[in-house]
């Protein structure tokens, strides 16, 4: 009689344990994130809506198979190929340096995922419409933590961390197959009068480095921007043999200025117009997209040509494709 009547406790006491742990998960409608301003957001548990100023979010979202309902864009009628053109089927809230609240607004997120330095100044208006996290998204070392944590507040934590350390594995590994005697001279750039380089920290640079490229732009100061203005006279006195100029459009001032043919890239055709993916480097999909591409411009005999699309249907769960 004891012993079934200890059987019977011990099976009590484990159901109201499980009930009372159900309780609990039920009671947990949010999740404290302390973001890149340094503000401690309450986020709903595993948002459903979320909107992405930057690609950014929607490149981690649909890394986890996960379509964002919203989303900016770099440049106005162009989808990104590194993100399949998914994003058409996204309600387009804007370019990324000013997104329109209005039309965010009419998307009903329960979640915001911003670049810090864009949307820092618009705060309270985007707090009024949805909880409002903003990363950095400059460099490679925040990279996985933004990563691993937007992983967290999706739900899929595991996964995030899968995602990371499969990029650490193919970057050491791209890193021990490239030529170990040559380190061509590199900058990645924006167009323009005076063209903008990034320095080594930013993300792209970080991972064209780490595979041998010498990046002319050097070093960001410590606290300094992640990039710098080069005058052409500069870039000449340095002289790049690959360059990387983000495209942005037909409008190329740069290639205008007489300095710009004397340049070794330009005289040995060496210079490659590349898409968002390389501006938008800090998610999942588009680093490792950056780290395939560029270990082909470096070192074309070593590795293969890049079909950006084929690689991110590779990348993005089929779930996330429809």
């Amino acid at each position: 009689m004891y012993r079934q009547a200890l059987r019977f406790a011990s099976v009590a006491g484990l159901l109201a344990a499980l009930f009372s742990a159900t309780a609990h998960a039920d009671e947990v409608k949010t999740v404290s994130v302390v973001d890149d301003r340094g503000v401690t957001v309450e986020v709903p548990a595993q948002p459903k809506r979320i909107a992405s100023i930057s690609y950014f979010a929607d490149d981690v979202a649909l890394a986890l198979g996960i379509k964002p309902v919203a989303s900016t864009y770099m440049t106005s009628g162009r989808e990104p190929d590194f993100l399949l053109g998914l994003t058409s089927g996204m309600k387009q809230i804007g370019q990324r340096a000013k997104p329109n609240l209005e039309l965010l607004s009419e998307a009903k997120p329960d979640l915001i995922v911003a670049i810090r330095r864009y949307t820092v100044g618009n705060a309270a208006q985007l707090e009024k419409i949805a909880p409002y996290v903003a990363y950095n998204m400059e460099l490679l070392t925040e990279s996985d933590r933004e990563i691993a944590e937007l992983s967290k507040l999706l739900g899929k934590p595991e996964r995030g961390l899968e995602l990371n350390a499969d990029f650490r594995k193919h970057l050491a590994d791209y890193a021990a197959k490239a030529p170990k005697d040559v380190h061509p001279r590199f900058m990645i750039m924006w167009g323009g009068e005076v063209p903008f380089a990034f320095h080594t920290e930013n993300t792209a640079a970080s991972i064209v480095a780490a595979i041998g490229g010498d990046n002319i732009a050097g070093p960001k100061q410590p606290g300094g921007e992640f990039g710098i203005d080069l005058s052409l006279e500069t870039m000449l006195e340095k002289d790049p043999e690959v360059i990387f100029v983000y495209d942005s459009g037909p409008d190329r001032p740069h290639e205008n200025n007489p300095i710009w043919q004397q340049l070794s890239a330009v005289k040995n055709n060496r210079v490659f117009y590349v898409g968002d993916q390389w501006v938008e480097t800090n998610g999942p999909i588009a680093r490792e997209i950056v780290l395939r591409e560029a270990a082909h411009y470096l070192y074309p005999d070593a590795f293969p040509a890049v079909d950006v699309r084929a690689e991110a249907a590779r990348l993005i769960p089929a779930e996330a494709q429809k």
